[in-house]
């Protein structure tokens, strides 16, 4: 296992992704989706979430995801790509949201 220092372990994970997917993904899988930043590693999600969370991660997979051209009127810009982290928690645990514990 890498030593990961705690201050790299704060700034890995940057927001849970609340979606349709995802819930469902949690429901069925067991699996919870953060955005992490793009130079993350999956051994570096993985203790972020053990030791922020408290709970014990069985699989972390990556997802790169290409940021979306926008325009207004003739001017094109394009939003900033971004990672997404699908992290399989051991069965029988749970992270809660909404109760803000």
């Amino acid at each position: 296992m890498v030593a990961i220092s705690q201050e790299r372990m704060l700034k890995v994970i940057l927001a849970p992704v609340v979606s349709e997917k995802s819930t469902r993904i949690a429901d069925k899988l067991n699996q919870v989706v953060f955005r992490v930043l793009r130079d993350a590693t999956k051994q570096e999600i993985s203790a972020a979430v053990s030791n922020l969370f408290k709970v014990e991660v069985t699989g972390v997979q990556v997802l790169n995801v290409k940021g979306k051209v926008k325009r207004s009127g003739r001017v094109t810009g394009r939003r900033d790509n971004w990672k997404k982290a699908y992290v399989t928690l051991k069965p029988g645990q749970d992270i809660d949201f909404a109760s803000g514990k």
